[in-house]
């Protein structure tokens, strides 16, 4: 995989006001987490998986890519930021996977007949429904 503790390393968090419910609680502390990663600026991955990362992750990707992610799940500034980070890994694990290719295989003869008999089966039921030409 990769090496998660470089990887930390190179991320940046802010700390800012969360938003929604919470009366007084949400207007005087910080608890929204904001992770920030730069991907050009990565030495964990290679070039090979930074242009699959880029690829699969294109729509969450800023003008300049980096990837921004934020957590306001809960009232704890550390449990946001262990959220925050478990996300930005399972995100990062999914796009660095290669994909399988697609073997093209044949068709076994046999179940190539089989189904020809079973649409002519279904031609002969739907012919029985029609009125008899006199």
């Amino acid at each position: 995989m990769f090496d998660k503790a470089l990887l930390i390393s190179e991320l940046h968090f802010k700390a800012t006001r969360s938003s929604g419910p919470g009366g007084q609680h949400v207007n005087k502390t910080s608890t929204r987490v904001e992770l920030l990663w730069s991907l050009d600026d990565s030495k964990v991955f290679s070039e090979e998986e930074k242009l699959r990362i880029r690829k699969k992750l294109a729509h969450r990707l800023t003008k300049e890519n980096k990837l921004q992610l934020a957590s306001s799940q809960t009232r704890s500034q550390v449990k946001n930021k262990e959220d925050v980070i478990c996300r930005f890994f399972a995100l990062l694990e999914v796009a660095i996977q290669v994909p399988k290719i697609r073997k093209k295989r044949r068709i076994s003869r046999a179940s190539h007949l089989k189904r020809l008999q079973s649409k002519k089966v279904q031609s002969q039921k739907k012919a029985n429904r029609k009125k008899p030409e006199s």
